[in-house]
C-alpha cells in the first residue's frame, strides 16, 4: 500500500501486443493531457504532489500483456473518480490496442483503520496469552537447565542428542521447538531451521523407520508440511499439528504429549492440508460460492449452448462472431492461435483447465453448462445459465 495520498486507483490493463511499463506511463500522461482541463492535468498534479507515483506491473503471455496500474491521489473524491474514468479512455498504447478498467478506488485511511483494528486484536490476544507464561511450574523452569544444554548440531540443524541413533525422529521448524521438546524429555527432534529442506535431513530421514513432522498450528505450519511432503516423499510417515494458532515452541508438556499421541498418517494429513490451503487461498482472492449477476452480453451467449456438442466450445470474437465448434482436446491450441478472443462458451462444466485456457488467452468471461463453487479464478469470471 502506498504511503502517500488519500486514495489509490486500482485499474487492470490488457493489450493485444507487447508493451513496456514506460509505454503505459507515457500513454497515461500523454493521452489524458488536455482531456480534463487545466485543473486536472496529471503532470501538473504530480509536480504539486496531488497525484503520487504511478505504479505499473505487467505480465506478458503469448504476445499479450496483462497487468495492474496503481495511481495514488490526494485530491477529493470527485476529482479522483474523474481521473479514474479518464484512464479508461486510453484505447491504444503505442501500436497496440489496449483496454484499461478501474476495479476500485481504495480509501487508504479506511484501509489503515481496518489494519489498526486487526493488528490491535492480534496484539491483545498475544498479551492475554503471554500471561500464561507467568504461571509456569517452577519445577519445570528449573528442570529445563538440565536439558537445554544437551542439544547438538547436525549440518547446521539444531537437534536432540538421540536423533542420530534413534529409529524415529521428529522434524520441527526451529531451534526453540527442539529446545521446548528437550525440556519435556523428548530428545529425538531436529529442526529444519526455516531455510529450506537440508539435503542432510533428507538422507537422515531415509534411514529412519518413523519420521514425524510436528508443526505449528498456523498457515506457516501447513506450508512447511507441503514442502516436507514434497521433499521427503514416502520417508515422511506421520504428521502432528499443534493446536490452532499455537506454536510448538510454546506448548506445555501435556499438550505436546497429546499432539504426538494423536499423530496422523502422513498421506492423510497432507491431503487434508492441501484442501485447507486451497480453501484459504480461494477466500483470500475472493473465489468461492457467490451470487452472480451475468452481464447482458453473456446472457445472449446462452443461445450458443443450444445444440453445441458436449465438451465442445466456441470462441467469441471481437466483432461478436464465433468460431466453429472446437473439441476439448483442441481448445487450448485454438485459443492460442485465435486473435481478439473476447469470450468462451463451453458445453460442459467449467473446471480448472477452462480457467487456465481462458486466462492464457486474455478472456475475462466464460459461460458453461455448469460451474463449481469457484466462480472466479485468474481474472476469469465463470457463469452458467443458473446465474441468469
Amino acid at each position: 500500500m502506498s504511503n502517500e495520498g488519500k486514495y489509490v486507483i486500482h485499474a487492470s490493463i490488457r493489450t493485444d501486443g507487447t508493451v513496456a511499463r514506460k509505454d503505459v506511463i507515457g500513454a497515461i500522461f500523454g493521452q489524458t493531457e488536455g482531456l480534463l482541463g487545466d485543473q486536472l492535468q496529471l503532470r501538473k498534479l504530480q509536480r504539486t504532489g496531488r497525484i503520487g507515483h504511478v505504479d505499473v506491473v505487467l505480465h506478458q503471455n503469448k504476445g499479450k500483456v496483462q497487468g495492474e496500474i496503481l495511481v495514488t491521489s490526494s485530491l477529493d473524491q470527485v476529482s479522483t473518480a474523474v481521473i479514474g474514468a479518464a484512464l479508461e479512455t486510453i484505447e491504444r498504447i503505442g501500436p497496440c490496442k489496449s483496454s484499461i478498467k478501474v476495479k476500485q478506488i481504495e480509501n487508504i485511511r479506511s484501509a489503515k483503520r481496518d489494519h489498526v483494528i486487526d493488528r490491535a486484536k492480534e496484539l491483545l490476544v498475544s498479551l492475554v496469552n503471554s500471561g500464561t507464561d507467568e504461571s509456569k511450574n517452577i519445577l519445570e523452569e528449573v528442570r529445563s537447565v538440565l536439558t537445554l544444554d544437551t542439544e547438538i548440531e547436525i549440518s547446521g540443524m539444531t537437534a536432540g542428542p538421540n536423533v542420530e541413533n534413534s529409529e524415529a525422529i521428529i522434524i520441527v521448524e526451529g531451534r526453540n521447538d527442539v529446545r521446548n521438546l528437550l525440556k519435556y524429555g523428548i530428545k529425538n527432534a531436529i529442526a529444519t531451521m526455516g531455510s529450506g529442506i537440508n539435503s542432510e535431513l533428507l538422507t537422515l530421514a531415509s534411514k529412519k523407520k518413523i519420521v514425524t513432522a510436528f508443526l505449528d498450528g498456523d498457515r506457516g505450519g501447513k506450508l512447511l508440511l507441503m514442502e516436507l511432503s514434497g521433499k521427503l516423499g514416502k520417508s515422511l510417515t506421520h504428521v502432528s499439528i499443534a493446536p490452532q494458532s499455537r506454536e510448538v515452541e510454546h506448548l506445555e508438556g501435556k499438550v505436546i504429549t497429546k499432539c504426538l499421541n494423536q499423530k496422523e498418517v502422513a498421506s492423510k494429513a497432507v491431503a487434508r492440508t492441501q484442501i485447507e490451503i486451497q480453501k484459504d487461498d480461494d477466500e483470500t482472492v475472493g473465489t468461492g460460492s457467490e451470487l452472480l449477476e451475468a452481464p447482458d452480453h453473456v446472457k445472449k451467449w446462452a443461445e450458443l449452448l443450444e445444440g453445441l456438442p458436449r465438451n465442445n466450445a466456441v470462441i467469441i470474437l471481437e466483432d461478436g462472431t464465433t468460431t466453429d465448434p472446437i473439441g476439448a482436446s483442441s481448445l487450448k491450441e485454438s485459443l492460442e492461435e485465435t486473435k481478439g478472443a473476447q469470450g468462451l462458451v463451453f458445453a460442459g462444466k467449467i473446471n480448472d483447465k477452462i480457467f487456465d485456457y481462458a486466462s492464457g488467452a486474455g478472456i475475462e468471461n466464460v459461460l458453461g453448462n455448469s460451474r463449481g463453487k469457484v466462480s472466479r479464478k485468474q481474472d476469469v469470471q465463470a457463469f452458467s445459465p443458473d446465474d441468469f
